[in-house]
């Protein structure tokens, strides 16, 4: 049976509410909160400050570490605090998507830390969290090339829906899994693409559908990061 009703009653195409505000965090040189229905993030950035020990320094660009965690009480079922294997991984794919959009070769010997923690979740959370992150790396004023967006797309038994749910993520098919989740992440002017994973199985021409409906979600998001960084006092 074919998905064509979302479980929330939005459209195929149709993002969750979405919330974005710079400056949530008064001690930090840059912070950001980006919500995307029951999913919120927030992040922090510090510096750049000179990187020690010194031989760690780049002297020909600056370095960026990201830092992802969820609280413990994000989800339903309280998790164990501290870091776990999956917040490394996604610290690190989030290092990777946001690199290319910092300047980095302008701070030499420099570090830039983000901080990103996940107060509540309801799928998307690593879009989120980059969301936040790129939004708080432009309120701290560190340079940037361009802007950065990210969402889920869900393939629901062959099905393109954008910004799924946690609902949607468990979604079954005669007592099977059928549903791939694939965080994507499109730079605002080149459209390039610095994150793409893949939870599950889809055929090319469908992963070429979901990079379109993607593309077209991620334009609407970087409208509300736009918005709140303007609207900044």
């Amino acid at each position: 049976m074919a998905y064509t009703k979302r479980f929330d009653g939005r459209k195929l195409d149709e993002l969750r509410p979405i919330q974005a505000k710079v400056g949530v965090i008064p001690n930090a040189d840059g912070s950001a909160l980006f919500g995307q229905g029951d999913t919120i993030a927030i992040a922090a950035v510090y510096g750049p400050k000179i990187l020690n020990p010194k031989h760690q320094q780049n002297p020909e660009k600056g370095v960026l570490r990201v830092h992802y965690n969820m609280l413990s009480f994000s989800v339903g079922e309280r998790i164990k605090p501290g870091v776990s294997r999956r917040s490394q991984e996604i610290s690190k794919v989030t290092e990777w998507a946001l690199t290319p959009l910092v300047m980095l070769d302008e701070l030499p010997g420099t570090v830039i830390d983000i901080h990103i923690n996940i107060l509540q979740a309801n799928a998307g959370t690593r879009c989120a969290g980059i969301n936040a992150a790129a939004m708080a790396l432009a309120h701290a004023g560190i340079p940037m090339k361009e802007m950065i967006s990210a969402v889920a797309i869900g393939s629901m038994g062959g099905t393109i829906t954008t910004d799924i749910s946690k609902e949607e993520e468990d979604y079954e098919e005669d007592g099977e899994k059928a549903a791939t989740d694939i965080p994507m992440t499109f730079l605002s002017n080149s459209e390039k693409i610095t994150l793409l994973q893949l939870d599950g199985a889809i055929p090319a021409k469908k992963l070429k559908e979901a990079l379109e409906a993607g593309k077209e979600a991620c334009k609407k998001i970087n409208e509300y990061q736009k918005k709140a960084l303007k609207e900044y006092k």
